[in-house]
């Protein structure tokens, strides 16, 4: 099992590719990450130090592993923090180069936009191009709750809301909705949603008191791996749901900054607590 994963890398810290590459690589699958910035650490410290990466580099870099026929083995394209416009407007065309030479090549599209605490946090022209671009071009999109608004252009914040948006914005494959919480979410919960043209399924975990960055990238990743080792939707993502809480659990008590990944790997695959899905009724 092959992924090409085309995001962020930093030093220190995990996200982007610093938190995609090892889960994906602890269920067995081999990850060629492509690198759109290379930074010291993430955001929000005193300092940071690098760059995000020009658009010809990451061009070549994609054009390289073409030659090296990673895209006729591979089965998956993940993208997550594009880091500028033109970065955006490589990755979409890399995507629809690859899909055209191997049809069975499936991409998920991790937006990487915002979330509710910052809004956008991401130059203005990246938005539009990453709902416009790319998204027409993905199987799975996994949007935070925030990003999915922004994307779809409404709020959505009942079910059927959600539903009626994801249905109108994604024609066709799945859209997964992170960190929702809607009008029935039970107080103390968070929720993650799956929305297919016939199908919708939602999972709750309970809401622990840290929000550290990189959790969407993390998901993306864990979702990818359980589909590319034949898990069907609610089962991918009863999956990703719980091997994240396992993660988030260990850091909130242990009391990081940084998601404590490497220290949860067991987890990654079996997490202690199972989280499962709920069918919803159309």
């Amino acid at each position: 099992m092959n992924v090409i994963s085309i995001q962020s890398q930093v030093a220190f810290g995990h996200v982007g590719n610093s938190a995609a590459v090892f889960p994906m690589q602890m269920h067995g699958i081999d990850v060629v990450a492509v690198p759109t910035t290379l930074l010291s650490n993430r955001p929000g410290y005193p300092t940071l130090r690098g760059r995000v990466l020009d658009a010809a580099l990451v061009a070549d870099l994609l054009r390289g592993i073409e030659e090296r026929g990673v895209v006729d083995r591979a089965q998956m394209i993940l993208s997550g923090y594009l880091g500028s416009a033109d970065n955006a407007k490589v990755v979409a065309d890399f995507v629809a180069r690859a899909r055209a030479k191997n049809p069975a090549l499936r991409y998920c599209c991790d937006p990487v936009l915002g979330d509710r605490d910052r809004g956008l946090f991401v130059h203005a022209e990246i938005p539009p191009l990453v709902r416009d671009l790319l998204c027409p071009l993905a199987d799975i999109i996994t949007p935070n709750h925030f990003e999915f608004e922004w994307l779809c252009g409404a709020k959505s914040a009942t079910i059927d809301q959600v539903l009626k948006a994801a249905r109108a914005f994604m024609a066709r494959g799945t859209i997964v909705v992170t960190s929702a919480e809607l009008a029935d979410t039970p107080e103390g919960q968070i929720e993650t949603l799956a929305v297919e043209r016939a199908n919708a399924f939602r999972v709750r975990t309970p809401k622990l008191p840290i929000s550290p960055n990189g959790t969407g990238d993390l998901f993306a990743a864990l979702l990818v791996a359980a589909r590319l080792r034949g898990a069907d939707t609610p089962a991918a993502l009863s999956h990703a749901a719980s091997a994240i809480f396992a993660v988030l659990e260990r850091t909130a008590a242990i009391g990081s900054e940084e998601m404590r990944i490497v220290e949860s790997a067991e987890w990654l695959m079996h997490p202690q607590r199972k989280f499962e899905c709920i069918a919803i009724n159309p």
